[in-house]
């Protein structure tokens, strides 16, 4: 396959995965972020590896541009910390335990769906009756998929296409809530 074929194919692929969300479930998401918003809560987003930058930057800009407070989890600290004394598969429930509210949303993402510090991280918040939104990939029957109050899901199994979109509708509800304060 030649470079023009290879990028025109992808970017088709890509475009095709961006469009397959709910849009509903978009609104949905910012309605119940704007209602934290409302309740003077945060919003906690969490992921590992390239989702973990994905919440980094959309944290950023829903506290910069949308003037909502958010946090990540990306401190070095923090993580080898409750690793360290918690193990990994159990760091994310007990940051969630330390820091969030009753008032709060979480995010989790996890292109595979199948990341067990995320999946005890979920079990966590909805023992809380905290609102969850869960995003995920890859098979639609995937742990993740299905414990949030909103599950954001993408068919497929490339990292790249999964992390792609996830940022992209995510930051798509931040320029909404921009737009629509």
């Amino acid at each position: 396959m030649n470079k023009i074929d290879f990028y025109s194919k992808y970017y088709d692929l890509l475009y095709r995965k961006l469009c397959e969300v709910d849009h509903n479930d978009l609104y949905e998401v910012a309605s119940i972020i704007r209602h934290s918003r409302d309740k003077k809560g945060k919003i906690i987003i969490i992921g590992n590896g390239g989702s973990a930058a994905i919440a980094s930057h959309v944290s950023i800009d829903l506290l910069k541009a949308a003037n909502i407070t958010a946090i990540n989890f990306n401190e070095s600290s923090l993580l080898t910390c409750f690793s360290n004394d918690y193990g990994y598969e159990h760091w994310v429930e007990r940051a969630i335990e330390c820091y969030a509210n009753s008032n709060d949303v979480v995010i989790l993402i996890s292109s595979s769906g199948e990341s067990q510090n995320i999946i005890n991280g979920a079990k966590k918040v909805n023992s809380l009756n905290i609102p969850l939104i869960a995003l995920s990939g890859f098979s639609k029957n995937n742990s993740l998929n299905g414990m949030g109050a909103v599950n954001l899901w993408i068919d497929s199994s490339g990292y790249n296409i999964v992390e792609s979109v996830h940022q992209i509708w995510l930051l798509s509800i931040v320029d909404y809530l921009i737009e629509n304060k």
